[in-house]
């Protein structure tokens, strides 16, 4: 047992009300974070691990507040010690989305998740302090991870100047994008890994600690173009504009013409995918879990597919292709 294993079954025997019985791996992510299941006087609880050096939980137990606040699912914080980075927390159980989700499921599933999307981006004050925002600083950067980790890193690619200048033109672009939607509560993560098929009150909401104010549109194609799973266009247009026809019913402006939202939503998904298979590529290389790499072919399809219908994203899409980027997998 090393010192912070000890230091968390110590803390456990303070806070739990009765003896511990049991604990064990619950889940890891893509952060420092770790996840334990623990058992006591018949109930399970959730524990976690986030060193202070590493993680700060304190915008967790905020936000965690806030959303269970506008009625989602999310874990309710028991007890903590933000100093030592440990918060023991109700268990949403195990059943991830992804695991569960199949065409007979989906449907349900997917109202259920674009219902609690709704309270959020309704619900949620895009002026409150609490969240930072999404800004062209931060999106810029997000898409910085691609060029640096996976066509410099992982590739290996050495861009000559005109291709810098087509990346540049691209970021700039879907930036421009993101900050010109409607601004919303934005949960950054919201896919089938961090939602739970909970009974009742689907879906239990995780991993929302890095929450900030943006696009409307990110969330949805967080969902609904997934990097774990993949659904065919048609289904995941006809959700889009579903999702678009519910805000609008709840009263937020802004999303009058369907087209527009269209086009945000497929240029949006294409920020975040970047961002993303820059992110899978820098957990290989830096943090040693190569299992994110199978995720990148998914993921870069869904920029490309994009870039096929978009004149303007055509730049990016013959470099990627120039580059044989597109043809990229990861090793068996």
């Amino acid at each position: 047992m090393n010192e912070r294993e000890r230091l968390l079954r110590d803390w456990l025997n303070e806070v739990l009300p009765a003896r511990l019985d049991r604990i064990a791996p619950a889940s890891s992510d893509a952060s420092f974070r770790r996840y334990f299941r623990v058992w006591c006087d018949g109930q399970t609880r959730i524990v976690m691990d986030a060193p202070p050096d590493k993680e700060d939980c304190r915008p967790f137990v905020a936000i965690a507040q806030a959303l269970r606040g506008l009625g989602l699912n999310a874990p309710k914080v028991l007890a903590g010690d933000l100093d030592q980075g440990l918060l023991l927390l109700t268990d949403l159980g195990s059943r991830q989305y992804l695991a569960e989700l199949d065409e007979s499921s989906v449907p349900s599933l997917y109202d259920d998740a674009l219902e609690a999307l709704a309270r959020l981006q309704v619900g949620g004050d895009p002026g409150s302090p609490l969240l930072p925002p999404y800004d062209s600083a931060l999106l810029h950067r997000e898409m910085e991870l691609f060029r640096e980790w996976f066509l410099g890193k992982l590739l290996g690619l050495n861009l000559h100047d005109e291709e810098h200048q087509t990346l540049d033109h691209a970021f700039a672009l879907l930036a421009d994008n993101a900050l010109e939607q409607p601004r919303v509560w934005v949960h950054r993560d919201y896919h089938s890994r961090n939602l739970m098929v909970t009974d009742p009150d689907n879906p239990g909401v995780l991993d929302f600690q890095d929450a900030v104010v943006g696009a409307v549109t990110y969330d949805l194609v967080s969902l609904l173009r997934d990097c774990y799973i993949a659904w065919p266009r048609e289904h995941v247009e006809a959700w889009a504009l579903d999702h678009r026809a519910r805000l609008r019913a709840l009263g937020m402006a802004g999303l009058d013409d369907a087209d527009a939202f269209l086009r945000g939503f497929d240029l949006m998904g294409v920020q975040r995918h970047l961002k993303a298979i820059g992110i899978f590529a820098r957990l290989n290389l830096r943090d040693g879990k190569p299992g994110y790499l199978r995720d990148i072919p998914r993921t870069l399809g869904y920029v490309l597919e994009v870039a096929d219908r978009y004149p303007e994203l055509v730049r990016l899409r013959e470099l990627l292709r120039a580059r044989g980027v597109d043809r990229w997998r990861p090793a068996p």
